[in-house]
C-alpha cells in the first residue's frame, strides 16, 4: 500500500471526528490532505468525516459515495486501497482459499491472466485513462520520488525542446523576410534605425519576442543589438562628456561615480539628464551603483581627519583606549571635541 501516515492512529476511535483540512470547491470540508490516505496497519482516515475504518470503501455508501467519485474528488489514483494493510491481507487470504475451491473464481482469474499476457489490460487501462488528468498523488509521488539529476535532465531537456522551437520560429520569420538567418534580418533592421521592438511587430511577432530570446538564438546578435542600443543612448551624453575632457561615457562614469565618489544626482545634474537616466547608464556600463556615495565619502573623511587630529589610527581605536584608561564617554567626547551619540556609533 502506498499511503501516506500523516499521524499514529493507534489511539484514534473509530467514531471520534478529527479536524477539518479543507473544503473541495462545492464547500464540502475534508478531514485529510488532498492526494494522500492517512493510515495505518488497522485503519484509514475517511476524508468525508474523519473517522478512522478498517475499510472505506465499504463505508463511503453511506455517505452516499462512489469510489471512483471519492478517488477523483480527494486526487487519489483510483487503484489506491482505502483498507488498512491488516484487513488487505484478510481479503486476500479469503480469496486464496476462493480461487482454490470457486470454479467461477478460478475461470476469471484465468481469463484476467489470458488478457494481461495478450496486452489487453495495459491497452485498456491507456484507453481509459487518455485525456484524464494525472491526480494530485501521483504528481506528489512524482516531486518525491524525482532525484535532483533527473531533475536536472528534464531542465536541460525541456530547455533544449524550448530552444529547437525558438530557432524553428526565427528562421522561419527570418526566410519569410528574405533574409538567411534571423542574425542578419536583425543586424540590418538595427542598421536602419529600427528597434527591437519595432522589428519584432513588423515581424508578427509580439513586441517584447526579439529582446527575451534572441541572446539564445544567435548571441553575436544580441550582443550587436545591446552595443547598438548602447550607442543609442550614450548619443545624448558625448557632446557633455566629450567638453568634460573624456573619451567615452564609461571612463566618465567610472571617473566621477567610483573615483570622485559624485552620486547619481551630481552626474545627472553635469550630463543635463534625470535621475533615473543616469542610474540606467551606470548600470548600462556596469558601473556598481553606490547610494549615498558622497554622504558617505564626507563621513569616511571625517573619521580620517578626527582620528589623526587625535594621533589614533582609527576613531574605533582611540575611544576603545580610553575606555579602558576608565575614561566616562562625556570626558571621552570633550577630549575629541566630537557628540557622544557620533563616537559610540563609530564603536558600535
Amino acid at each position: 500500500m502506498s499511503a501516506v501516515l500523516a499521524e499514529p492512529l493507534g489511539r484514534v476511535s473509530p467514531c471520534t471526528p478529527r479536524t477539518v483540512v479543507g473544503f473541495l470547491a462545492d464547500g464540502t470540508p475534508y478531514f485529510s490532505p488532498i492526494g494522500q490516505v492517512v493510515a495505518d496497519d488497522s485503519h484509514v482516515i475517511c476524508h468525508l468525516c474523519g473517522r478512522a475504518f478498517r475499510s472505506v470503501t465499504a463505508h463511503l455508501a453511506s455517505h452516499g459515495w462512489t469510489k471512483v467519485e471519492y478517488c477523483q474528488a480527494f486526487g487519489l489514483e483510483r487503484s489506491q486501497p482505502l483498507e488498512g494493510a491488516e484487513t488487505r491481507k484478510l481479503r486476500a487470504t479469503a480469496f486464496s482459499a476462493r480461487l482454490v475451491f470457486e470454479p467461477a473464481v478460478r475461470a476469471g482469474s484465468a481469463a484476467g491472466r489470458q488478457r494481461a499476457r495478450n496486452g489487453e489490460l495495459s491497452r485498456d487501462a491507456a484507453n481509459a485513462a487518455r485525456g484524464r488528468p494525472f491526480p494530485e498523488q501521483r504528481r506528489q509521488r512524482s516531486r518525491v520520488a524525482m532525484s535532483p539529476l533527473a531533475a536536472s535532465h528534464i531542465a536541460r531537456v525541456n530547455r533544449d525542446r524550448a530552444d529547437q522551437h525558438l530557432a524553428a520560429v526565427a528562421g522561419e520569420v527570418a526566410l519569410q523576410e528574405g533574409y538567411g538567418t534571423i542574425g542578419d534580418l536583425v543586424r540590418d533592421k538595427l542598421g536602419a534605425g529600427q528597434s527591437l521592438a519595432a522589428i519584432s511587430r513588423q515581424c508578427g511577432l509580439s513586441k517584447d519576442w526579439l529582446t527575451r530570446h534572441l541572446h539564445r538564438i544567435d548571441p553575436s546578435a544580441a550582443e550587436f543589438a545591446r552595443s547598438d542600443a548602447r550607442a543609442a543612448l550614450d548619443a545624448r551624453w558625448l557632446p557633455v562628456v566629450r567638453r568634460l575632457g573624456f573619451g567615452d561615457v564609461a571612463s566618465y562614469l567610472r571617473q566621477r561615480h567610483v573615483i570622485d565618489h559624485a552620486s547619481v544626482n551630481a552626474i545627472a545634474r553635469e550630463v543635463g539628464v534625470s535621475f533615473h537616466a543616469a542610474k540606467a547608464a551606470l548600470q548600462r556600463h556596469e558601473v556598481t551603483v553606490s547610494p549615498h556615495v558622497t554622504k558617505r565619502r564626507g563621513a569616511e573623511l571625517r573619521r580620517r581627519e578626527v582620528a589623526a587630529a587625535l594621533g589614533a589610527p582609527s576613531i574605533a581605536a582611540y575611544v576603545q583606549r580610553r575606555r579602558q584608561q576608565g575614561w566616562t564617554w562625556r570626558e571621552i567626547a570633550t577630549e575629541s571635541g566630537q557628540p557622544e551619540t557620533w563616537l559610540r556609533r563609530q564603536t558600535a
